[in-house]
């Protein structure tokens, strides 16, 4: 059984945590959490019998797996003063902060073995969709503790090079955001035609849960799906063609594209800051 230490012990890690203890994947005194807020890790360890601490190298010792939950800003002062025992011990070093290359894992941590993640929001519901890319030295069992890690969250996707992530991060990691945007339009678009907030609220949510729903469980593809709800001449039809008159296809690709000219950017800034 492997010894899991975070830094770090916020929403994500959190979500990680009850993920493993909750389906029994890891026993929860196998888990050692780190992080400053006191009062975080109380609730943390109150919840799911997990052992915290405030020290991260305390929390690293003797750990086969050490997941990187903090702040992209802070990563560099949190993993130098832990250089000598990484380095010497060698974990599975998991990173789940956003803009953190492989390479800048490797000069501040002295681990060769290093997976970089982008996870999502839903992962707090156990709904989570999660990009790994992994450094060559990564085994295939080390690749199968990662997967282990995240899919406690929802689901797993590994990448071939690095620089899908920043793609990754446009369409999952930024991804929710795009679905609240129209769930937020469609709420105030039925205010005008007549219903209520709270009717149009409770309409919007549940058909957006419904159709994803439909989408993820469907043997086809959703083009498919949305052929099979569209009558011709009817008023979903209507619909369509005018968010397809207003370039709707085109705009998600301009929005996708300027997240992952921003993720490029951002990476490049947390890069030189070693």
């Amino acid at each position: 059984m492997s010894k899991i230490a975070f830094i770090g012990g916020g929403n994500m890690a959190t979500a990680i945590i009850g993920g493993l203890v909750s389906g029994g994947e890891t026993q929860p005194d196998l888990i050692h959490v780190s992080d400053p807020n006191q009062a975080q890790l109380d609730e943390l360890s109150e919840k799911t019998g997990v052992s915290t601490t405030t020290d991260n190298l305390a929390a690293i010792t003797s750990a086969d797996v050490v997941i990187l939950a903090v702040k992209p800003q802070v990563m560099k002062d949190v993993l130098q003063p832990l250089k000598a025992t990484l380095e010497e011990q060698q974990p599975l070093l998991v990173s789940i902060a956003a803009g953190i290359s492989l390479a800048s894992m490797e000069k501040w941590s002295g681990c060769q073995n290093r997976v970089r993640c982008m996870p999502n929001t839903p992962a707090l519901l156990g709904e989570g969709a999660t990009g790994l890319v992994a450094s060559d030295s990564v085994t295939l069992d080390q690749k199968n503790q990662a997967d282990q890690l995240l899919e406690a969250t929802g689901i797993t996707v590994w990448l071939q090079d690095e620089t899908e992530i920043d793609a990754v991060t446009a369409l999952s990691g930024s991804g929710p955001a795009y679905y609240f945007l129209l769930m937020e339009s469609m709420i105030a678009a039925g205010q005008k035609l007549g219903l209520t907030e709270e009717t149009a609220r409770q309409l919007t949510l549940k058909t957006a849960l419904g159709a994803g729903r439909m989408a993820f469980e469907a043997d086809v593809g959703p083009a498919e799906l949305r052929r099979r709800v569209t009558s011709p001449g009817g008023t979903t039809q209507r619909a369509i063609e005018t968010f397809q008159d207003g370039e709707m296809p085109e705009l998600v690709e301009k929005a996708m594209t300027a997240a992952r000219d921003r993720a490029v950017e951002l990476n490049i800034l947390l890069s030189d800051a070693d």
